[in-house]
């Protein structure tokens, strides 16, 4: 007896995977899979070169003109934008309206330079410095008088020369630590100028 309870629930579970398949392949049938349309025909793109338009006067003379349906039809389309409006994606920069000052307003006003505030020991200490780096400049300079210099010994004499008057400038309006800055300038492009002698 037991040999046949076995054999029934063994054919029961073929029976129900036996369902499941026909229901599985039921359901792919009945979901279309058979019935989709076929796709479109692609267009020959190779023929596309022996197309050609109907000419306007073939297609006038087919048609009467007396009998336009559209005849009375008016389209209230409006005008495209002007070519001279720009559409703008930013706002438009501010103008700065032009200062009504005069040429002869700017040589009157001096420039305004921000000096740093010197210590009296701090000024004497720079002014020390701006003396020995001129004078060490000058002596350089004195020694190159004369001589024949080539273009890049030339932009040295003329860099050099330019910084120490920088410095006698500042020098003159009190500016000690931007003399002392530009008479350093001037003394170590004077000796490498000496130097290249």
């Amino acid at each position: 007896m037991t040999r046949t309870t076995e054999f029934y629930r063994y054919s029961s579970c073929s029976v129900a995977q036996l369902g499941l398949l026909v229901l599985c392949a039921s359901i792919l049938v009945l979901s279309g899979c058979a019935g989709r349309r076929a796709k479109a025909k692609p267009f020959p793109w190779s023929t596309f070169a022996y197309t050609r338009p109907i000419a306007l006067s073939a297609v006038a003379t087919q048609t009467d003109v007396g009998d336009d349906p559209l005849e009375d039809v008016t389209v209230d389309v409006e005008p495209p934008p002007s070519p001279l409006v720009i559409a703008r994606s930013v706002p438009a920069r501010p103008r700065i309206p032009a200062s009504n000052s005069s040429p002869a307003d700017a040589v009157s006003k001096p420039d305004v330079q921000i000096a740093p505030q010197l210590t009296p020991a701090e000024t004497n200490a720079a002014q020390q410095q701006t003396a020995q780096s001129l004078s060490v400049a000058e002596r350089n300079i004195g020694a190159v008088e004369g001589k024949t210099l080539n273009a890049t010994q030339q932009d040295l004499a003329s860099k050099v020369r330019s910084f120490m008057a920088e410095a006698r400038d500042a020098a003159n309006s009190g500016d000690w630590a931007r003399a002392r800055n530009a008479a350093k300038k001037a003394e170590v492009l004077s000796q490498e100028l000496a130097g290249s002698l």
